[in-house]
């Protein structure tokens, strides 16, 4: 397997050779660690790497191979993570200088499952300051290039730097978070997979909040069978996690490659679809043709709740009111120290009065319950991932409303998952006029990971986008 073939591979094919005996984890991890030291300077994917820890990893996966333990498909495998997640040793900055000696006394929960899977740690990624924000713009540590054009273009947050790093090939895996879109907006801006999962699935301990209420972990992959590999590895009862207590282990294996002949899928039709640019409907679209051709039934569907949910005025005062719990010292302090287009978004959280946030919860409750009745005799919905594809930089920077529309456009159809409880998954459907990706949703209801990667499978293999590579000889 060529280098180009090596760093572009998933986990299924990296694991199967490292089976055989033809690649030694050692040689994965320290390919993966110089790719990323020749491409990173263009690419500002990672924030630092642990190149000491990833080649300790890489030997001792390999030795418990040789004695015949096998941990499984995960074992010997590259991945980075956000820089929200703890790393013993290391700061977790979420984005900002202010917390460059914030380091980490240990390792956090999913860091630790995975490292248990005998996954080997490349480094962190960058991320959207407090990853409050869908365009992936840091201003304070600088913004992640989308592999996708050698011109800057929106790389997608807030889990940018793991976006960019996946869909460059610099890393097999990467773990991102998501409370309103922050896996699925860099997934489908980078060609990547990226699994959205329902909160209380993935303990959340040891990664730096941004909305307990939303905030849940996923990855990013090249692959849907890849994310399934590594959602399984993540969950689990964690009592640090209060959310993880009681929710039962969810084997997704067994059913990831049974097909979608008898399913129904639909069209989410409510609000979804509207003001969407041409290219990414059609693309979207399309995949209702294909999804019939293997046997589901495709209609259309009616989503009052998701109207209902992004009608509530007060839903960013929301996130913004749970996000000054944590941060209103620094907010306080040092606002001038921040990345302003964060900042300012932020201090929405004081318009926010204790009878709304609570009125906002009951609110949101309630359309839950709605929004399962709703979806009773549905499998899964299809939705695009964003409204715009990936735009340059420099114009949505341009001023403050021009970032505001853009970070709209990005956001819409993923936050009303977070606020409905769906778990989805999104992943390539095609690409633009300028070869800039475009990503297709599957959402389905709470706790049906299964379904929602089920679905996304049967796509994926009916199809070739998630085969096509971008072009990085600008980055070399």
């Amino acid at each position: 397997m060529s280098e180009t073939a090596l760093e572009f591979a998933t986990i299924a094919e990296l694991a199967a050779r490292i089976r055989s005996g033809a690649l030694s984890p050692v040689t994965l991890a320290e390919t993966s660690l110089d790719r990323i030291t020749a491409l990173d300077k263009k690419l500002h994917a990672f924030i630092g790497l642990t190149r000491d820890r990833a080649l300790a990893e890489a030997r001792a996966a390999e030795s418990l191979l040789r004695a015949g333990h096998d941990r499984g498909p995960l074992q010997g495998i590259p991945y980075a993570v956000k820089d929200l997640y703890d790393v013993q040793g290391m700061p977790t900055t979420a984005g900002t200088r202010l917390l460059a000696n914030n380091v980490a006394a240990r390792d956090g929960a999913a860091v630790r499952r995975l490292a248990a899977a005998g996954m080997v740690l490349l480094g962190k990624t960058h991320t959207v300051q407090f990853a409050f924000g869908g365009v992936g713009i840091n201003h304070d540590h600088g913004t992640p290039h989308n592999p996708w054009s050698p011109t800057p273009h929106a790389p997608g947050g807030s889990s940018s730097g793991s976006g960019v790093a996946v869909g460059a090939g610099l890393a097999p895996a990467a773990l991102g978070s998501d409370t309103g879109g922050s896996v699925r907006i860099p997934a489908a801006l980078c060609g990547t997979v990226g699994l959205k999962t329902t909160v209380g699935r993935i303990s959340r301990a040891g990664v730096y909040p941004l909305s307990w209420t939303l905030d849940t972990v996923g990855p990013l992959t090249r692959s849907v069978e890849d994310a399934a590999l590594v959602y399984q590895a993540l969950q689990g009862v964690d009592l640090a996690d209060e959310t993880t207590v009681g929710v039962p282990a969810d084997d997704v294996l067994p059913t990831l490659k049974a097909g979608v002949k008898g399913l129904r899928i639909a069209f989410g039709e409510t609000l979804f679809f509207d003001d969407v640019d041409t290219e990414v409907s059609r693309a979207v679209r399309e995949a209702g043709h294909v999804f019939r051709g293997l046997g589901a039934s495709v209609d259309s569907l009616a989503m009052p709740e998701v109207a209902e949910a992004m009608s509530e005025q007060r839903r960013a005062a929301m996130i913004a009111a749970e996000a000054l719990a944590v941060n209103g010292r620094l907010v306080d302090q040092h606002f001038d120290a921040l990345d302003p287009v964060v900042a300012h978004r932020m201090k929405l959280g004081r318009t926010l009065t204790a009878t709304d946030y609570f009125t906002v919860l009951r609110q949101w409750a309630s359309l839950r319950e709605r929004v399962k009745r709703t979806l009773a005799d549905v499998d899964a919905v299809l939705v695009p991932a964003t409204m715009i594809p990936p735009r340059p930089v420099a114009a949505i920077d341009a001023s403050a409303e021009s970032y505001g529309d853009a970070n709209l456009r990005y956001l819409r159809n993923t936050a009303v998952g977070n606020i409905l409880a769906l778990c989805s998954v999104v992943l390539p459907c095609g690409f633009t006029r300028d070869g800039l990706p475009i990503g297709l949703m599957v959402y389905a209801k709470p706790f049906d990971e299964a379904t929602a990667l089920r679905v996304a499978w049967a796509y994926e293999q009916a199809t070739d986008w998630h085969r096509r590579r971008p072009d990085l000889g600008w980055a070399r």
